[in-house]
Protein backbone atom coordinates (compact mmCIF):
# COMPACT_ATOMS: atom_id res chain seq x y z
CA UNK A 1 0.00 0.00 0.00
CA UNK A 2 1.56 3.49 -0.68
CA UNK A 3 2.46 5.63 1.68
CA UNK A 4 0.51 9.34 2.20
CA UNK A 5 3.20 12.08 2.80
CA UNK A 6 2.84 13.70 6.13
CA UNK A 7 1.68 16.70 7.02
CA UNK A 8 -1.76 18.80 8.06
CA UNK A 9 -3.80 19.06 4.93
CA UNK A 10 -6.58 21.62 5.33
CA UNK A 11 -9.94 20.85 2.56
CA UNK A 12 -11.81 23.60 1.63
CA UNK A 13 -15.60 23.70 -0.03
CA UNK A 14 -15.75 27.28 -1.24
CA UNK A 15 -19.42 28.46 -1.76
CA UNK A 16 -21.44 31.80 -2.43
CA UNK A 17 -21.84 32.96 1.19
CA UNK A 18 -19.91 29.91 3.10
CA UNK A 19 -16.43 28.17 2.89
CA UNK A 20 -16.07 24.74 4.95
CA UNK A 21 -13.39 23.89 6.35
CA UNK A 22 -11.55 20.20 7.29
CA UNK A 23 -8.32 19.68 8.34
CA UNK A 24 -6.41 16.06 8.38
CA UNK A 25 -4.34 14.58 10.99
CA UNK A 26 -0.69 14.65 10.31
CA UNK A 27 -0.51 11.70 9.35
CA UNK A 28 -2.53 12.27 6.45
CA UNK A 29 -5.55 9.36 7.19
CA UNK A 30 -8.12 11.31 8.50
CA UNK A 31 -10.41 14.30 7.55
CA UNK A 32 -12.45 16.04 10.65
CA UNK A 33 -14.72 19.70 10.48
CA UNK A 34 -12.29 22.51 11.86
CA UNK A 35 -14.87 25.50 10.84
CA UNK A 36 -17.30 27.26 8.45
CA UNK A 37 -15.66 30.88 7.59
CA UNK A 38 -18.06 33.68 6.02
CA UNK A 39 -17.99 34.86 2.84
CA UNK A 40 -16.40 38.19 1.96
CA UNK A 41 -13.73 40.63 3.56
CA UNK A 42 -11.33 38.94 5.98
CA UNK A 43 -12.00 35.41 3.99
CA UNK A 44 -9.18 34.43 2.72
CA UNK A 45 -6.66 36.50 5.81
CA UNK A 46 -8.97 34.01 8.06
CA UNK A 47 -7.88 30.80 5.54
CA UNK A 48 -3.60 31.95 5.58
CA UNK A 49 -4.17 32.14 9.67
CA UNK A 50 -6.00 28.58 9.69
CA UNK A 51 -3.33 27.56 7.06
CA UNK A 52 -0.19 28.90 9.88
CA UNK A 53 -1.83 28.07 12.84
CA UNK A 54 -2.37 24.04 11.38
CA UNK A 55 0.79 24.10 10.21
CA UNK A 56 -0.52 22.72 7.12
CA UNK A 57 1.27 21.25 4.12
CA UNK A 58 -1.18 21.74 1.06
CA UNK A 59 -4.99 22.97 0.73
CA UNK A 60 -7.33 21.04 -1.26
CA UNK A 61 -9.63 23.22 -2.56
CA UNK A 62 -12.60 21.09 -3.61
CA UNK A 63 -13.53 22.21 -7.69
CA UNK A 64 -17.30 21.85 -8.73
CA UNK A 65 -17.69 19.75 -12.36
CA UNK A 66 -20.90 18.42 -13.81
CA UNK A 67 -21.48 14.49 -13.85
CA UNK A 68 -19.73 14.44 -17.08
CA UNK A 69 -16.64 16.08 -16.10
CA UNK A 70 -17.20 19.50 -17.34
CA UNK A 71 -16.57 22.75 -15.90
CA UNK A 72 -19.10 25.25 -15.65
CA UNK A 73 -19.47 29.22 -13.66
CA UNK A 74 -19.32 27.61 -10.28
CA UNK A 75 -15.72 26.18 -11.82
CA UNK A 76 -14.65 29.52 -12.84
CA UNK A 77 -15.42 30.99 -9.65
CA UNK A 78 -13.09 28.37 -7.44
CA UNK A 79 -10.80 28.51 -9.48
CA UNK A 80 -10.16 31.95 -8.83
CA UNK A 81 -10.51 31.78 -5.39
CA UNK A 82 -7.85 28.98 -5.67
CA UNK A 83 -5.59 31.62 -7.35
CA UNK A 84 -6.39 34.06 -5.18
CA UNK A 85 -5.76 31.74 -2.01
CA UNK A 86 -2.59 30.08 -3.60
CA UNK A 87 -0.89 33.54 -3.71
CA UNK A 88 -2.02 34.08 0.17
CA UNK A 89 -0.47 30.81 1.35
CA UNK A 90 2.67 30.59 -0.98
CA UNK A 91 4.72 28.66 -0.97
CA UNK A 92 1.89 26.34 0.62
CA UNK A 93 0.68 24.26 -2.60
CA UNK A 94 -2.97 24.50 -3.21
CA UNK A 95 -4.45 21.66 -4.81
CA UNK A 96 -8.13 21.68 -7.18
CA UNK A 97 -9.87 18.37 -6.55
CA UNK A 98 -12.77 16.99 -8.13
CA UNK A 99 -16.01 17.66 -5.34
CA UNK A 100 -18.93 16.28 -7.65
CA UNK A 101 -21.95 15.21 -5.73
CA UNK A 102 -19.96 16.15 -2.18
CA UNK A 103 -22.40 18.59 -0.71
CA UNK A 104 -25.29 16.46 -2.16
CA UNK A 105 -23.78 13.53 -0.22
CA UNK A 106 -22.68 15.76 2.90
CA UNK A 107 -26.45 17.03 2.89
CA UNK A 108 -28.08 13.27 3.07
CA UNK A 109 -25.68 11.89 5.46
CA UNK A 110 -26.46 15.26 7.99
CA UNK A 111 -30.71 15.00 7.25
CA UNK A 112 -29.87 10.82 8.17
CA UNK A 113 -28.70 12.08 11.10
CA UNK A 114 -31.64 14.41 11.84
CA UNK A 115 -29.69 17.49 11.17
CA UNK A 116 -32.65 19.90 10.05
CA UNK A 117 -32.87 23.33 8.42
CA UNK A 118 -30.53 26.05 9.64
CA UNK A 119 -28.73 23.83 11.80
CA UNK A 120 -28.01 21.33 8.77
CA UNK A 121 -27.11 24.93 6.68
CA UNK A 122 -24.56 25.93 8.89
CA UNK A 123 -22.37 22.50 9.46
CA UNK A 124 -23.15 21.09 5.53
CA UNK A 125 -20.03 22.96 4.28
CA UNK A 126 -17.54 21.87 6.94
CA UNK A 127 -18.94 18.00 5.96
CA UNK A 128 -18.39 18.63 2.66
CA UNK A 129 -15.08 20.06 3.05
CA UNK A 130 -14.33 16.87 5.16
CA UNK A 131 -15.93 15.01 2.22
CA UNK A 132 -13.50 16.23 -0.06
CA UNK A 133 -10.11 16.21 1.77
CA UNK A 134 -10.98 12.65 2.44
CA UNK A 135 -11.64 11.57 -1.02
CA UNK A 136 -8.07 13.59 -1.49
CA UNK A 137 -6.30 11.50 0.87
CA UNK A 138 -7.88 8.32 0.26
CA UNK A 139 -7.09 8.44 -3.62
CA UNK A 140 -3.37 9.64 -2.57
CA UNK A 141 -3.13 6.57 -0.12
CA UNK A 142 -4.59 4.08 -3.36
CA UNK A 143 -2.59 5.63 -5.36
CA UNK A 144 0.74 6.73 -4.41
CA UNK A 145 0.66 9.60 -5.92
CA UNK A 146 -1.26 13.58 -4.62
CA UNK A 147 -4.30 14.13 -6.02
CA UNK A 148 -6.17 16.93 -8.40
CA UNK A 149 -4.01 19.05 -10.14
CA UNK A 150 -1.80 21.63 -8.43
CA UNK A 151 -3.23 25.69 -8.77
CA UNK A 152 -0.13 27.44 -10.12
CA UNK A 153 0.95 31.07 -8.20
CA UNK A 154 1.48 33.89 -10.82
CA UNK A 155 2.68 37.15 -10.16
CA UNK A 156 -0.02 39.20 -11.09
Amino acid sequence: MPDVRRGVRLGLDPGDARIGVARSDPSGFLATPLETVRRGRGDVSRLRRLVAEHEAVEVVVGLPRSLSGGEGPAAAKVREFAALLARQVDPVPVRLCDERLTTVSAESMLRERGRTGADRRSVVDMAAAVLILQNALDTERASGSAPGEIVEVSDE
